[in-house]
This record gives C-alpha cells, sequence and structure tokens, in this order.
C-alpha cells in the first residue's frame, strides 16, 4: 500500500520507507516484556482474506511488492481512509491472483516461490500477452549476457582479496576499529526538493537519522534489536523484522572489518558496471536471510553499492543503496553520498560536515514513546 506520491508520503530517511500502519488505524507486532508477541495480519488488520496467516509485520510489504509489480498506488484497490472496504473491483482481483500465484507455485513448483506478481505484470497493471516488437538497441548480445551472469570465473579475484583491498582502500582495519561514534550533517533530496539531515551513529549498532521537513522531523532509529520510525501525525511505527535487518546493517559503525561476522559465506560472482566503473560482485550469504550483492570498485577497492532483499509472502523487495564521494577523516575513508532506491522511489542523502569520536548521548538511541 505505498503512499500517494509527493514528499509526504515518499521516502523519509535511512533504509525504512514509512509503511501506513498508522494511517490504516493499526499496530504492528510489538514486544511486551522482553518477549516477542507475534500476530498475525488477521489478529491486526481488518478484512483480512487471503493472507490471514502471515504475520502481521509482513503485510504491509507485501501490499509494496503488489505495488511495485504493478505500477500502481494504494488507491488502485483501495479506498483511502477506509482500507477494509471492498468497494473496489480491483481489490477482488488482486485477491483472486493472490490465490493463482500461490497455487501454481504449489502446484508446479513444490510449494517454492518461483512465479510471482512481478513474474507477469513486470510494472504494468495489466500484464502484456503479446510478445512486443523488437527495437533498436532492445536486443542484448549473447556475449554481453555472458558477462553479467557469469560466476566463479578462474580470472576473479578470491573474495579475502577483495575485502583486504576494500580494508585498505578505507584505512586499515587498525583505523576502522578505532572509530566509536560518528556525527553526519548535511542534505535530503527526493526529487527536486532539499532538506536538512542529521546522522548519530554509534557503535556496535546505534543510528538515529532525523530529517527536519516543514511539517516536523521524521525520525529513524535502530538500537541493537530495536528499530522504529516516528513521523509527525502518525503512530510510532515498530520496524518489522525485515526491516530491523536492513537497518542494522546500514547501522554498523565498523561494516568494513565485519564482514566475516555479518556473513556467513562471502562468494565472488562476476564483473559489473556501476555508474562506468567496473566493479567485482560478491555474494553475501547469511542464515535464514535473503543474500546479499556487495559491488567493490576494482580499481579503488571501495563499497560502490549494496543491493539487498526484504523478504514478503509474495516476493522479494529490494533495496539498492549507491555510495559515492569518499572522503578520509581522521584517517578513514567513508562515503559522503548515499543513494537509496526501491521501486517506489529514491532519495539521495549528502552529507556535508562529519566528525568521528564526538560524545553522544546514549540517550539519543532511546525509542520514543510516541511520535512527535
Amino acid at each position: 500500500m505505498r503512499a500517494k506520491r509527493g514528499l509526504a508520503g515518499t521516502w523519509v530517511t535511512g533504509l525504512v520507507l514509512f509503511l501506513g500502519g498508522a494511517k490504516l488505524g493499526t499496530q504492528s507486532a510489538h514486544s511486551s516484556g522482553g518477549i516477542a508477541t507475534v500476530r498475525t495480519a488477521e489478529q491486526v488488520y481488518k478484512n483480512i482474506q487471503v493472507l490471514k496467516e502471515v504475520p502481521a509485520d509482513q503485510l504491509i510489504p507485501a501490499m509494496q511488492f503488489i505495488t511495485a509489480s504493478l505500477g500502481v498506488q494504494c488507491d488502485f484497490c483501495h479506498q483511502e481512509n477506509a482500507f477494509e472496504k471492498d468497494d473496489k473491483e480491483t481489490k477482488q482481483t488482486a485477491r483472486k491472483m493472490m490465490r493463482m500465484m500461490f497455487a501454481i507455485d504449489k502446484d508446479n513448483f513444490d510449494g517454492h516461490r518461483e512465479v510471482t506478481c512481478y513474474a507477469c505484470h513486470r510494472g504494468e497493471p495489466k500484464p502484456v500477452a503479446t510478445p512486443i516488437v523488437t527495437v533498436e538497441g532492445g536486443i542484448v548480445s549473447a556475449e554481453e549476457n555472458a558477462r553479467h551472469v557469469e560466476s566463479n570465473d578462474a580470472s576473479l579475484p578470491s573474495a579475502d582479496q577483495i575485502l583486504g583491498k576494500y580494508l585498505q582502500a578505507v584505512g586499515s582495519a587498525g583505523a576502522v576499529s578505532i572509530s566509536s561514534t560518528r556525527v553526519q550533517t548535511g542534505t535530503l533530496t527526493v526529487g527536486s526538493e532539499h532538506f536538512p539531515v542529521e546522522v548519530l551513529s554509534k557503535g556496535p549498532s546505534q543510528r538515529v537519522t532525523t530529517v527536519r521537513f516543514p511539517g516536523g522531523d521524521s525520525i529513524t532509529g535502530i538500537s541493537g534489536d530495536e528499530g522504529w520510525l516516528s513521523t509527525p501525525g502518525h503512530a510510532l511505527h515498530d520496524m518489522s523484522s525485515a526491516e530491523l535487518d536492513a537497518a542494522q546493517m546500514d547501522a554498523e559503525l565498523l561494516f568494513p572489518g565485519h564482514l566475516h561476522q555479518i556473513f556467513k559465506e562471502l562468494r565472488v560472482q562476476r564483473k559489473e558496471q556501476v555508474d562506468a566503473h567496473e566493479t567485482y560482485v560478491v555474494l553475501g550469504m547469511r542464515d535464514n536471510q535473503p543474500p546479499v550483492d556487495l559491488y567493490f570498485d576494482e580499481e579503488s577497492g571501495l563499497l560502490a553499492r549494496v543491493l539487498l532483499y526484504a523478504e514478503t509472502p509474495l516476493g522479494l523487495n529490494p533495496t539498492q543503496i549507491d555510495y559515492g564521494d569518499y572522503r578520509a577523516e581522521a584517517g578513514l575513508k567513508t562515503a559522503f553520498r548515499w543513494t537509496i532506491a526501491r521501486p517506489s522511489g529514491r532519495f539521495t542523502i549528502q552529507v556535508e560536515e562529519m566528525r568521528e569520536n564526538v560524545p553522544i548521548k546514549d540517550d539519543k538511541f532511546v525509542k520514543p514513546t510516541t511520535a512527535p
């Protein structure tokens, strides 16, 4: 249920897109007394007929997957401020399509998710049933295709060699381990709009990003195993497990030196171009989580891109983060610009000032009880 296009309902900050749980008049699964309470979508949301048994915090990511697959907005199927109503035929059709997709995968692929909404729709509300006439430049050569899918080539360096060059490029493992806090201030850009942003980071995995919008501050926070998002006029939103996983990786202050701890296996896949630069693509494998693609610049050794995926009941939601404008501060080279893109939109944070190892009070990373 992607929000309507425009600043207020589009990107906010960090890796987290405001999912609209408060807009639906509901609350996601929460913890009480330190014990996680997993509630189903049927228990939390009104009039759920297909995705009844999925965890409640997976419902909105599933709706995001549908909007990205069909290239539509929430109001394609739903009534504004009355999401539980069945007034629109498209909502009934969506339910039929989900049941069909589950049946295809069950009957033909042993229940494995091989067919998704995107498999047929490809960004269009109505799937294209007739082959498209090829236009000039529309065919990728076999050589080009082979270059992108080729993996485990003997000419590629090992993962250890690539990571070693990465550590050396950012300033060695010693320089990385010295960093304990970081304060970054700059500008967040969405389309043609620019807004002040502040990012506070503290090891091992605490991070708070504040974007100062005209209507109030939007705050994304992560502290260990807890993550949240607060925006003016909306209830405090607790991160889902998929959001939390992405935010924890983003909040890892010592990320360059902890890659072997984050991933149980790192496997070199291929070479691929990112912004006209050749990169090595390294696949990071984790237990019970989708793999992560890490793109390292062949020449500089620096991390150029991260491509990660969030599980939903209908398919994988991708998030791509491109890093640039690396600068050396206090013996450590870090990216002063990162662009975060999802099917629903993109934004860029440009850091203008960064300070390392400055005092940051612990209360800055405590989740508030209510949104501002």
